[in-house]
Order: structure tokens, then sequence, then C-alpha cells
């Protein structure tokens, strides 16, 4: 395996790991929400869904954007 190779499996795996701590973020929130009491919790846990949903959809391509190989 070339040196490009395992940057580019480094950065994938980067990638995924963004996606899934986004995911777990975005499962507490479902957990905080639904087990609530108060509003300040609901709204608590509706803002870390969104927060998380925003991740999971903006930095993975951000991450991407960036370490695109420039064209020759």
């Amino acid at each position: 395996m070339t040196d490009a190779e395992r940057l580019a499996q480094k950065r994938y795996y980067l990638i995924q790991g963004v996606n899934i701590g986004a995911c777990a973020g975005a499962v507490l929130g479902l957990l905080i929400a639904g087990r609530s009491v108060t509003t300040v919790h609901t709204m608590l846990g509706g803002a870390l869904i969104l927060a998380s949903l925003y991740v999971m959809a903006v930095v993975p391509r951000a991450m991407a954007k960036r370490w695109k190989t420039p064209q020759p």
C-alpha cells in the first residue's frame, strides 16, 4: 500500500468517524428529548438533534472538499 493510499484510508475513516459521532449525538438528543420532564430538557434534546444533523450534512462534505486532489 502506497503512502497516498494510506492517507486516503485515514481520511476516509476520519470522515466516517465524524458521521458516527454525529449519529450518536442525534441518538443522545432523542433520548434526552424522549425522557425529558421539563420543557428545557426537551429543547436541549431538540437542539442536540438539529446540531447533529447539521454536522452530518456539512462537515464530511467540507472535509472531502478540502482534501480533494487538485485537477492538473
